[in-house]
């Protein structure tokens, strides 16, 4: 969702239209990218923070953005790359302009870090490091990008899981799970081998897919 709040909360309203007027327990499960490139990144991580709308239970996942963000705010010097990924429009949204540190092209550490202590709660930066990578329910895995095909889970690399693309996109993981993944955008939900992407690149075209998984079968919300 890249930052996009309003986008996450119409997602909950339309899964809980979908549940009915006596819905049952329900898990969500998010498939990361809350944060860089959007207006809102810290309104994404606040809202993660609190429960979900009953009766709805909620996993979030871990993403490479938010890796990238957590890498970031853990050593700055050696992750100034996170800036072209979207980071600078997460640090604006928490009112910070890293160009404001910046002197010649070289950041003024301690006076960055200082705004960062008082910018940042606490509380997301303890969201970005404890999210979970992936997530294993019944015949399904989800997960943020994929896994390296020919490789048990045990073996995955949060790498692979956060980032990778091909070969998992051609081949699937070669497990015998179905993989739920985002990462990698499309213009409309897709199936592979042992796989659905389900990214429809939100933060560009405005639209959040949701996939409900039921014993009924699988259908789109949106």
């Amino acid at each position: 969702m890249h930052g996009s709040l309003d986008l996450l909360l119409q997602a909950e309203r339309k899964i809980l239209a979908d549940l009915g007027p006596d819905p049952s327990p329900a898990l969500v499960v998010l498939l990361g990218d809350y944060v860089d490139r959007g207006r809102d990144s810290r309104g994404v991580l606040e809202h993660l923070l609190q429960p979900p709308p009953a009766p709805l239970r909620r996993i979030a996942l871990c993403g490479n953005h938010e890796q990238l963000f957590h890498d970031f705010l853990e050593n700055p010097q050696q992750n100034m790359h996170w800036l072209d990924f979207g980071g600078r429009q997460t640090l604006l949204s928490y009112g910070v302009d890293i160009d404001y540190f910046l002197q010649k092209g070289r950041l003024r550490l301690q006076p960055f870090r200082d705004a960062l202590l008082g910018a940042i709660p606490q509380t997301h930066r303890q969201l970005l490091s404890s999210l979970p990578i992936y997530a294993r329910i019944g015949p399904y895995i989800f997960v943020h990008a994929g896994l390296r095909p020919g490789l048990p889970l045990e073996a995955q690399t949060d790498e692979d899981m956060l980032w990778i693309r091909e070969p998992f996109l051609s081949q699937g993981a070669g497990l015998d799970l179905v993989v739920i993944h985002g990462h990698t955008p499309v213009t409309e939900p897709e199936t592979g081998p042992q796989r659905i992407g389900i990214d429809t690149g939100a933060f560009t075209t405005g639209r959040l897919t949701v996939l409900r998984l039921s014993d009924a079968g699988l259908h789109l919300i949106g």
